[in-house]
């Protein structure tokens, strides 16, 4: 079975495909669908927080998990320097036929020695750690992307309101870990990502780990549902 359906879906809807969409399967929700257009957005369908992150890169800016490249492009048309790393093949040739001058097809957990001034990771990017182990192991890794002085843009959500009772109660399984490790599969015809872990992170949380880790920390933005932009920097 092929392994990329957010490559596939993607380069369809390049060539015409208006239509396609991944099948989003996880360990909370019902099974959803993510429409490969979403990805494609210019700035200025993109929301608040997006263009809250691209106003504060600055320098040589690695966008995380860039997908179909649509953050790098706006980043280039600011006239700043971008290069955009993505794991999924079909995304990194989106990207190079969207004119995203900076292609890197790896995932960033084998990038080395990167010399980084701003990491974006955008569309919940840290959940590229998987869970809370993940998550220190990550941000360790981050670092080495990083010259002195450099911070990560990240965005996340605090999922907590997912698990409220109509009443506003919470029922919490306090055995079943943190409540933002969630579980995903990701279909698109004969293309499936096998199950893997995806982390949101409530910023008090990631704050304590990100302070552990040697960074200093601000929120830059709250949005209504949970969702929030923070700024860890090296000081």
């Amino acid at each position: 079975m092929k392994n990329d359906p957010m490559g596939a879906a993607m380069l369809d809807y390049l060539n015409g495909d208006a239509d396609a969409g991944v099948v989003v399967i996880s360990s909370l929700t019902e099974d959803d669908v993510m429409p490969a257009y979403y990805l494609f957005r210019d700035v200025a369908e993109m929301p608040e927080l997006e263009l809250l992150a691209l106003e504060a890169c600055r320098g040589n800016t690695l966008d995380v998990g860039a997908g179909a490249g649509s953050h790098s492009l706006a980043l280039q048309e600011q006239g700043k320097e971008v290069t955009a790393v993505d794991f999924s093949a079909g995304a990194a040739e989106v990207m190079r036929r969207r004119g995203v001058r900076q292609v890197l097809h790896q995932d960033v957990l084998e990038l080395k020695n990167g010399q980084y001034d701003t990491l974006l990771l955008l569309m919940n990017g840290i959940g590229i750690a998987g869970n809370l182990m993940g998550l220190v192991r990550f941000l360790k890794h981050l670092r080495t992307l990083l010259k002195p002085g450099g911070q990560i843009l990240l965005e996340s959500s605090d999922i907590l309101y997912m698990y409220e009772d109509e009443d506003g109660s919470v029922l919490l399984d306090l055995n079943a870990g943190y409540y933002g490790e969630v579980k995903y599969n990701m279909t698109y015809k004969d293309h499936e990502t096998g199950w893997f872990n995806w982390l949101f992170i409530d910023a008090a949380i990631l704050e304590d780990y990100a302070v552990e880790e040697g960074f200093e920390f601000e929120l830059l933005y709250e949005g209504e549902h949970g969702n929030y932009l923070a700024r860890l920097w090296l000081s």
